[in-house]
């Protein structure tokens, strides 16, 4: 029998994968699951992906493209008069305002690196691509911080089930800033 040409059968195993993770957590996630739920022989999974690590990478470099797009997709206002934190938190706030359960699905794949160390190359590049972008607007240094506190906001507000607060977002963010060039 001949083989099937299927172009898209890799990036349709990655959607399904972040669909599984989505609904059942990691510990949900099996070549078996996926294949189900792309509609695909089980084979497929396992000749894309032959670890269930390798196909988490994969789902996790897709996921982490939500954040960089959401900052990617604010135009920089330029000039000493800027207000970073401002935009910084009115862009965080878009981010948790949007689809909550795609973003709980970043962070719990962001967060499976702690326990999976193929994962974590992974993790970083987002952090260091986030922490790219905001050192174009600030120092280096300050960037990370500034990309720590992200986080850390972020992951209060998503454990914590409760509303994100634009306000105090900002004064956090301003005082990371207080000692920066360009605030």
């Amino acid at each position: 029998m001949p083989r099937r040409h299927d172009p898209e059968r890799r990036q349709r195993i990655i959607d399904a994968a972040i669909r599984v993770v989505g609904r059942q957590g990691i510990a949900g996630l099996s070549h078996r699951t996926v294949a189900a739920e792309a509609d695909v022989p089980l084979g497929s999974t396992t000749y894309h992906f032959a670890t269930l690590d390798e196909l988490l990478v994969a789902a996790l470099r897709q996921a982490n493209e939500g954040f960089a797009k959401v900052v990617a997709g604010h135009p920089a206002p330029a000039g000493p008069d800027a207000d970073l934190a401002g935009e910084l938190a009115r862009v965080l706030g878009e981010w948790l305002g949007g689809d909550r359960t795609g973003v709980e699905l970043e962070y719990e794949l962001y967060l499976a690196a702690l326990r999976r160390p193929a994962l974590r190359p992974v993790a970083a590049e987002w952090a260091e691509g986030v922490g790219a972008l905001l050192a174009a607007r600030t120092d280096p240094v300050t960037a990370r911080a500034l990309v720590a506190v992200l986080d850390g906001i972020c992951l209060q507000v998503l454990l914590t089930d409760s509303v994100y607060d634009e306000g105090y977002a900002r004064e956090v963010l301003a005082r990371v800033l207080g000692g920066a060039t360009g605030t």
